[in-house]
C-alpha cells in the first residue's frame, strides 16, 4: 500500500505540473497579444468561437435542409434510401468530433489538423453545389452538345463531398469550438445549465435562419445561390486561421483519454473473465479488477472516474431512442411534408422550412425554463430538475413519432394533386402540410427540455478531469442514435415490403 500512495502523490504532482503548462500557449508561437487585458483577449476569444460556431451551423444546416428533396429529385433515389443517407450523414457528423480530437491528442499536431479539417470542409462545401449545378445551363460546346455528369458520377462526387464535409466539421467542432473553450470549469449546476440552454438556443436560432433562407433559395429562386455554403467555409476558416495566429487555440487536458477509459473496462471485463467471477478480495465494483492494486494495470484515479462515468452509461443508453426520435424531423417529417399539399395563399412553402415549427418551441421555452430553474435550483430539490425534464422530454418525442403515425394514416386518405418541386412536378396529397405542425412542436419541446438537461449532467456528474471524455461518450451515443434511426428506417421498408 505505501507503493500506491507514492504512486497516488506522483500522479498528483504530475497532474499539477500539467495544469501549469496548460496555461501556455502552443510551442513555436509568440506571444506577440501582450499588449491585451486579460478580459480583451476572453471576450476576442468568445466572438471568435462564437463565429466559427454559427458558420460552421450554417453550413451544416445548409447540407442537411434539402438533401432528401435532392437525392429523390435530382438523383432518383427512393424515399426511404434518401432518409437514410441524409440520417447517416447527421450521425457520421457527430461521431467525427470524437475520431478527429482522438487523433488531435495522439497522432497529428493540433495546428496542423485544424489546417487539413479546414481545407476537407472547404472541398466538401464546394463540391456539393458543383454536383447539383445545373450544367445544361452553360456547359454546352461548339458543336452544341450537351454535356453533363452521369447519374453514377454524381453519385460519386456526392458521397465524397459529404465525406470530407463530415470529416471538416468533426476538426472544427473537436479542435476550434470545444466545449473546453468556453471555460465552465467553474460553474455551478445552475450556471450550467443556464449556459446549455443558450447555447442551443443559439444553435436553434441559426438553424431556423438556415432553413427558412437557404432551403427558399435551393428549392425556388436560385439554386446555384448554394455556392454561398462554401462562401461560409471560407469566412469560418479565415476567422480561424486568426486564432491560431492570435494563440486563441489551446491544447487540451491530456491527462485522461477515450482510450484510456476504453482500456479499463476492457482490462476489467478480461481479470473477470479469467477469474470467472466479478468480485472478491473486499472489491464493491467489477471495474476494482483493472486496478494496480488487484493485478491491473491502471491507477485507482483512472478507475474511479471510469467507475463515474459508467453510471452515466444508462443515461446514454436512452439517448440513442431518443436521437432515433429527433431524427425523424429531416427524415421521415421532411417526406411526410414533402408528400403534402405546400400551397398556401398561393405561395409554395419550402419543405424544410416546416422544420422551423419545431425550433419556435424551443426559443419560447428557453426563457421560461430559465425563469423555473432560477426557483428550482434555489430550493432543495435542484438535483432532480435535469432528470424531470429529461423524463418529460423523451415522452413528448415518443408522443410525437405516434402523433406523425396518425397523421400519415390520415394523410392518405386525402386525394392527390400535382405539386412542383425543384422544376419536378410530383403527385401528392392533397392534405395542407400544417396538420403535420403537433407533431414538429412534440419534438420541438422535447428538445428544449432533453438536450441541455443531458448536457448538464454529462458534464456535472463526472470528475473534472474526464468532463471531456464524458461529453464524447454522449457525442458517441447520439451519433449511435441516428444510425439506429437509418437501421429502423431500412428494417420497416424491408419488412413491410416497401
Amino acid at each position: 500500500m505505501p507503493g500506491a500512495n507514492r504512486r497516488d502523490m506522483e500522479e498528483k504532482r504530475l497532474l499539477n505540473h500539467t495544469a501549469d503548462k496548460e496555461q501556455r500557449p502552443l510551442p513555436g508561437r509568440s506571444n506577440h497579444a501582450g499588449n491585451v487585458s486579460p478580459s480583451e483577449k476572453k471576450l476576442q476569444e468568445a466572438i471568435c468561437v462564437l463565429l466559427v460556431e454559427l458558420c460552421e451551423r450554417f453550413t451544416f444546416f445548409g447540407i442537411v435542409c434539402n438533401m432528401i428533396l435532392f437525392c429523390t429529385v435530382k438523383l432518383g433515389y427512393r424515399n426511404y434510401q434518401a432518409a437514410i443517407v441524409n440520417m447517416c450523414f447527421v450521425g457520421t457528423s457527430m461521431l467525427t468530433p470524437v475520431l478527429v480530437g482522438w487523433l488531435a491528442e495522439c497522432l497529428v499536431g493540433r495546428i496542423k489538423l485544424v489546417c487539413i479539417c479546414m481545407f476537407l470542409h472547404f472541398l466538401g462545401t464546394a463540391l456539393l453545389p458543383v454536383v447539383a449545378f445545373p450544367f445544361e445551363d452553360i456547359y454546352i460546346d461548339r458543336r452544341h452538345i450537351l454535356h453533363t455528369l452521369t447519374k453514377r458520377e454524381q453519385k460519386i462526387v456526392f458521397y465524397f463531398a459529404l465525406l470530407t464535409a463530415s470529416l471538416g466539421i468533426g476538426g472544427i467542432r473537436a479542435i476550434v469550438c470545444p466545449l473546453s473553450a468556453y471555460n465552465l470549469e467553474d460553474c455551478g449546476p445552475k450556471e450550467l445549465l443556464s449556459f446549455f440552454n443558450w447555447f442551443y438556443w443559439l444553435i436553434n436560432l441559426n438553424s431556423a435562419v438556415v432553413f427558412v433562407s437557404i432551403s427558399y433559395i435551393q428549392q425556388s429562386v436560385a439554386r446555384n445561390l448554394g455556392f454561398l455554403i462554401p462562401f461560409v467555409s471560407v469566412l469560418m476558416a479565415m476567422i480561424t486561421i486568426h486564432m491560431v495566429r492570435g494563440e486563441m487555440i489551446y491544447k487540451p487536458k491530456t491527462d485522461s483519454s477515450l482510450l484510456t477509459t476504453f482500456g479499463v473496462i476492457a482490462s476489467a471485463l478480461k481479470t473477470c473473465c479469467v477469474r470467472y467471477r466479478y468480485f472478491s478480495g473486499g472489491m464493491t465494483n467489477w471495474m476494482d479488477h483493472a486496478k494496480e492494486n488487484y493485478g491491473g494495470q491502471y491507477s485507482e484515479t483512472q478507475v474511479e472516474s471510469t467507475k463515474s462515468l459508467a453510471r452515466l452509461f444508462p443515461l446514454f443508453a436512452f439517448q440513442i431512442l431518443y436521437r432515433a426520435c429527433i431524427m425523424q424531423i429531416p427524415s421521415g417529417y421532411y417526406l411526410q411534408t414533402m408528400n403534402s399539399n405546400l400551397h398556401f395563399s398561393g405561395f409554395v412553402l419550402p419543405v424544410a422550412a416546416m422544420n422551423v415549427i419545431s425550433i419556435v418551441p424551443l426559443l419560447i421555452l428557453v426563457p421560461i425554463l430559465e425563469c423555473i430553474n432560477s426557483y428550482l435550483f434555489s430550493s432543495k430539490n435542484a438535483g432532480h430538475s435535469p432528470t424531470i425534464y429529461i423524463v418529460v422530454g423523451q415522452l413528448s418525442a415518443a408522443l410525437s413519432v405516434m402523433v406523425a403515425g396518425f397523421s400519415e394514416i390520415h394523410r392518405k386518405h386525402f386525394p392527390q394533386v400535382e405539386q412542383t418541386l425543384s422544376e419536378e412536378v410530383l403527385l401528392v396529397s392533397s392534405m395542407p402540410c400544417f396538420h403535420l405542425a403537433p407533431q414538429y412542436i412534440l419534438l420541438g419541446v422535447a428538445e428544449a427540455l432533453v438536450t441541455p438537461s443531458c448536457s448538464l449532467l454529462s458534464f456535472w456528474l463526472v470528475p473534472e478531469r474526464i468532463r471531456g471524455i464524458s461529453m464524447h461518450f454522449l457525442t458517441l451515443f447520439n451519433g449511435a442514435g441516428c444510425f439506429m434511426g437509418a437501421f429502423f428506417v431500412q428494417t420497416a421498408h424491408a419488412g413491410t415490403q416497401g
